[in-house]
């Protein structure tokens, strides 16, 4: 058994290209991605106004509707994760066994099947808008996602943290509500924001409920246009580059994390 807890655990996410602090060089795979993307962005409508500056000209609206699609997907996945999250840690066992089951079947459901299921499936029986049922679909999903970072990261706040607590009189309540979650948000900072550059790139599957979203935006200016190639070159682009610029982001969040000694 001691030799099986010595094998090492790899570790494999969905996210961008986080930044290695310990890779100070110019030309470091971040730096590269990043800045060559952007100077690609930049050469293309200067070289080549029709139909590059166009395209960018014709996707910004789209820009807007995909960080709208993502921050609220979020907000609201990290309210249903908080309390799928503690449901799972629950001693009472309905409770439990509820918010188990939710985390296991949405997890083991694509993200595109949800979607589809609540627009077309559920519309039988009530008709959402588009981009509610696109936000709601990816909360639902990324929910149970949340719900195990959650778990995680309660269960790493030390037990004594807990034990003084209730010393101190609070009840158990009480006391994962002002003692435990507070501490847990800050542990859990790094994998949301993981999960957030995740949701973004996700964000592109509600093109297909014709939400118009960056890649939907794309599609309309390739089929009316027929140039496949320079719309989708482009947005491929600005997804890397606002995925890549956000990598950055939270791996200066963890760094600064980890000098305040809190991961």
């Amino acid at each position: 058994m001691a030799e099986i807890d010595k094998v090492p655990r790899i570790e494999i996410t969905d996210g961008a290209l986080i930044p290695d602090d310990a890779e100070k060089s110019i030309f470091s795979a971040w730096n590269i991605s990043f800045f060559g993307a952007l100077l690609i962005l930049i050469i293309l409508p200067i070289a080549s106004p029709d139909p590059f500056l166009e395209i960018l000209l014709f996707v910004p609206d789209g820009v807007v509707t995909t960080f709208q699609v993502t921050i609220l997907s979020i907000i609201f996945s990290l309210v249903v994760g908080l309390f799928a999250g503690l449901g799972r840690l629950s001693r009472v066992k309905v409770v439990n066994r509820i918010a188990t089951i939710y985390v296991e079947v949405v997890r083991g459901i694509p993200l595109l099947v949800q979607l589809f299921y609540i627009y077309y499936a559920l519309g039988k029986v009530v008709q959402l808008p588009r981009l509610t049922s696109a936000i709601i679909a990816m909360t639902f999903c990324y929910g149970a996602y949340m719900g195990e970072i959650f778990r995680a990261g309660i269960q790493s706040v030390p037990q004594g943290q807990m034990e003084a607590a209730l010393a101190l009189g609070m009840s158990r309540t009480q006391a994962i509500w002002t003692v435990i979650i507070p501490q847990t948000f800050r542990i859990i900072l790094p994998p949301v924001g993981n999960e957030f550059i995740a949701l973004l790139k996700d964000s592109s599957l509600v093109s297909i409920l014709a939400v118009s979203d960056l890649l939907r935006r794309g599609r309309e200016y390739a089929s009316t246009s027929f140039l496949y190639f320079e719309s989708y070159t482009v947005v491929a682009l600005i997804y890397l580059i606002i995925t890549l610029f956000l990598s950055k982001i939270v791996a200066n969040m963890e760094k600064r994390l980890k000098l305040h000694g809190r991961v």
